[in-house]
């Protein structure tokens, strides 16, 4: 767990305003592995009491990600959801319980970008890996 100095540091070098919100925001995503969406950050941000509107976690978000802090991760079709990790890595998704786990990016192989069809200029990729996680297989 970082510490909130850090945090600060680290935010202020990106160039960001530090606000409560913004720092709550960025905090909670550090501190979890299960790839959020804006819902489940502002619902566990206001689990006590009500400290942040949904506008405040988007924007926060949004200004997260524009500085390099945070990435949006799309993993099903129509959610978005985000990361702290924005070290390259690569995704598994449960399809039975939707657990979303990160994937090292020496664990897989890499793909032969030089066999990609020449009118393609690749600059980035990430795999996501689906079936069934530990828990489901026993289930």
């Amino acid at each position: 767990m970082r510490q909130q100095d850090e945090i600060i540091q680290i935010l202020k070098e990106k160039g960001l305003r530090v606000t409560p919100q913004r720092f709550a925001v960025y905090a909670n995503l550090l501190n979890r592995f299960d790839h959020p969406t804006a819902e489940e950050v502002l619902s566990d941000l206001n689990q006590d009491a009500p400290k942040s509107s949904q506008s405040t976690v988007y924007s926060s978000l949004q200004a997260l990600c524009e500085v390099g802090l945070v990435r949006e991760v799309l993993l099903e079709e129509g959610v978005c959801r985000y990361d702290a990790n924005v070290a390259p890595h690569h995704h598994f998704r449960c399809r039975c319980c939707g657990a979303i786990q990160d994937i090292a990016w020496e664990d897989l192989e890499g793909i032969k970008l030089d066999k990609v069809r020449s009118q393609f200029r690749v600059e980035s990729y990430e795999v996501t890996l689906h079936g069934s996680c530990e828990n489901c297989q026993s289930d």
